[in-house]
């Protein structure tokens, strides 16, 4: 009687999945469409049960489909955890990465980051997914996420990388046609350009302001024209001159640098944004997981002690 399940389906099974169509995963495995596709069907002829839902243009896993996606890559994971262990993979890190990070931030500093990374260690391969709001915590679908504020779970292991404000801020024409807010309630009378990600509450922007015994935090709930879920879009908005927009330092530090925008409100404190490489308990063991997250913390201090 033939096995149900082979060793070697399970790495294809979660490249297919993560690839998200048969054509994708074809070109990620060197294969053909059909041949990925013949290959899938002996699977489930093996499983007796349907493992994909197939479209012409996409498909989706089955719930025994994401029953067998769970397991896979559970044992990958302890695969390739027990071969660390062992001493096989210690001298230098190897193996699949999975990572995911917020759209703005995964492209002007994750993705560099992981092209020197992947020339440093070249036996790691590295999935990079940029998304607008952050997977679940407890997803077993990235190894690494990359996020902003510290995690609430504490079934996930989170690490510092760098520090990051939040800053309001808006552009030299739209301050000398409105005018500069002096409190926090000012922002009420004023174009503020919305950001709606991930599980923040939108539309209201928390600032606190005094010390000691004066020290209080207004919660303002904000109006504008325009509202987005791309950060980069509300910079560019902000940077057109359409109104203030609070944004973390990263992404608008330059264009504070050389004028393009300027603080608003400066002596008023938002919640902060620090920087977390966020992963499962259960692969506190993983070398290139660690070496993945000692290296972008690295590359991080370095910008950060680069504009000084």
């Amino acid at each position: 009687m033939p096995d149900t399940v082979q060793a070697a389906d399970l790495s294809f099974f979660s490249t297919l999945s993560a690839a998200g169509s048969l054509s994708a995963a074809a070109r990620e495995l060197g294969l053909t469409a059909a041949a990925v596709s013949k290959r899938l069907s002996q699977m489930e002829t093996r499983a007796g049960v349907a493992l994909v839902n197939r479209t012409t243009r996409r498909m989706m896993l089955t719930p025994e489909g994401e029953l067998y996606l769970e397991h896979a890559r559970r044992i990958l994971d302890e695969i390739d955890e027990l071969s660390e262990l062992l001493g096989s993979a210690k001298r230098s890190p190897k193996g699949l990465l999975r990572v995911n990070a917020t759209l703005g931030f995964g492209r002007s500093h994750v993705a560099p980051a992981i092209s020197r990374f992947v020339a440093k260690y070249p036996q790691v391969s590295v999935q990079l997914q940029l998304s607008v709001t952050p997977p679940p915590l407890t997803d077993d679908a990235f190894d690494v996420c990359i996020r902003f504020g510290e995690p609430p779970d504490t079934r996930v292991v989170a690490r510092r990388l760098a520090g990051n404000r939040r800053l309001l801020c808006a552009a030299p024409s739209y301050i000398a046609a409105r005018g500069m807010p002096l409190t926090a309630h000012d922002l009420t009378r004023h174009n503020c350009i919305g950001i709606r990600q991930g599980d923040e509450a939108y539309g209201v922007w928390r600032l606190t302001s005094g010390r000691g015994t004066s020290r209080k935090t207004e919660a303002v709930r904000i109006n504008g024209t325009l509202t987005t879920n791309d950060g980069e879009i509300a910079v560019k908005w902000a940077l057109e001159g359409h109104g203030i927009l609070m944004r973390a330092e990263w992404d608008i530090e330059h264009y504070l640098a050389d004028g393009s925008l300027v603080r608003v409100l400066p002596d008023h404190e938002t919640p902060n944004a620090d920087i977390f490489a966020v992963w499962s308990q259960r692969h506190q063991m993983s070398n290139r997981i660690r070496a993945f997250v000692d290296f972008i913390a690295h590359e991080l201090k370095g910008e950060v002690a680069a504009r000084g």
